[in-house]
């Protein structure tokens, strides 16, 4: 079969690529597995608060066996493609760095902008498939009229993973198919049973695939433990937003704007994390209402839609996963810099997260969160 009908399939051991990779062969594709093996799992088991479970979790061994076993089941070759050492680099030590600077970062989107699609290509192309099929809930296609690769929305709104893909390039689009995009979740699962998956009825991961329960606190001691390193000290002062000193903390990298509990400190009023100051190690608290703002800038810019920002831009702007995207004007005020301004203050901006912006259900781009 020609270079053009061989598609690789980025496996993670869920349902949804697992079902990518029976629909392709169904059609008549040469399909090859590839499964990326990104963090040992049970590496800092024994360390205070780590798990031994790893169910629920992206890319654990499980899922490895899970998706050998759905190689298997329809015929396909399938490879383990390992990049711990660069998972670790790229992903792990940036999440690390910045939560101790006090962000709050998305490894999710760091893993497929920097790792998983730029890898995954790179060995698609060395074993002869022009593309790269996943199981992420998206759309991809080429409009002729701006003669660009356009991002797109799914069907299924509930499910949309465009959020986390807002990085991927131009070349990138073009060797990349998301055959779920038009496809609801129970869909999906029913043609898992229709082509015989054993895993049709596995529950979706929930958790970061290096962060057990959730607790990133708890990650972090570890880790920098394991590495023969100290939790940096990043104590400082509790703030109000007028700088008056209501109380101390034991680290900016226990807070994130928006945070209610666990502040340390009782007031005749609910008080929030508004923001958080890496430089001096203030976490500063307010009132809900101070929560909320019109503008943020983001750095790192990727334009999908559009060559360049060349003048101010009304678009949608999501500021996390859940969030509604909200009506929005961008404008470049750097070369790299874009200044988001909305037209209703938006609660708990978020350095570190990333702000994605579109023009209906396309992505025009996105970036992170300064």
């Amino acid at each position: 079969m020609s270079e053009s009908h061989t598609i690789a399939v980025a496996m993670s051991g869920g349902v949804d690529s697992s079902t990518v990779a029976a629909m392709l062969c169904a059609e008549g594709h040469h399909v090859i597995g590839l499964t990326m093996q990104l963090w040992n799992q049970r590496r800092l088991a024994g360390h205070p608060g780590m798990s031994e479970a790893v169910q629920g979790r992206c890319c654990s061994l499980d899922d490895v066996y899970d998706a050998r076993r759905v190689a298997e089941t329809i015929g396909i070759p399938y490879y383990v493609v390992n990049h711990e050492q660069r998972f670790e680099r790229e992903v792990v030590q940036p999440f690390v760095a910045d939560y101790l600077s006090g962000r709050t970062p998305i490894p999710c989107s760091l893993c497929n902008n920097h790792l998983k699609f730029d890898q995954l290509l790179m060995v698609a192309r060395q074993i002869g498939a022009a593309q790269l099929a996943t199981g992420h809930y998206a759309r991809v296609e080429f409009d002729e009229d701006c003669a660009r690769w356009l991002l797109k929305r799914p069907a299924d709104i509930r499910k949309d993973q465009t959020y986390f893909l807002f990085g991927l390039t131009q070349e990138q689009l073009s060797r990349t198919i998301f055959p779920l995009g038009g496809m609801t979740k129970p869909q999906v699962r029913e043609l898992a049973r229709r082509y015989g998956l054993a895993l049709a009825e596995k529950p979706d991961s929930q958790e970061i695939c290096f962060v057990p329960g959730g607790d990133y606190k708890r990650f972090l001691d570890a880790y920098l433990a394991e590495r023969g390193e100290a939790l940096p000290d990043t104590a400082g002062e509790l703030v109000t937003s007028s700088g008056e000193i209501i109380g101390e903390h034991n680290g900016i990298h226990n807070f994130t704007v928006g945070q209610r509990k666990g502040l340390g400190v009782a007031t005749g009023s609910p008080l929030y994390v508004v923001q958080i100051k890496g430089d001096t190690r203030e976490v500063v608290v307010g009132s809900s209402h101070e929560l909320y703002s019109r503008t943020l800038r983001t750095r790192r810019l990727n334009l999908i839609s559009i060559a360049d920002l060349l003048e101010p831009l009304r678009v949608s702007v999501k500021i996390r996963h859940r969030h509604e995207p909200a009506p929005a004007v961008i404008e470049k005020t750097d070369a790299d810099e874009v200044l988001v301004t909305f037209d209703h203050p938006q609660r708990a901006i978020t350095p570190g997260q990333a702000a994605v912006f579109y023009d209906g259900n396309i992505v025009v781009g996105g970036g992170w969160i300064v």
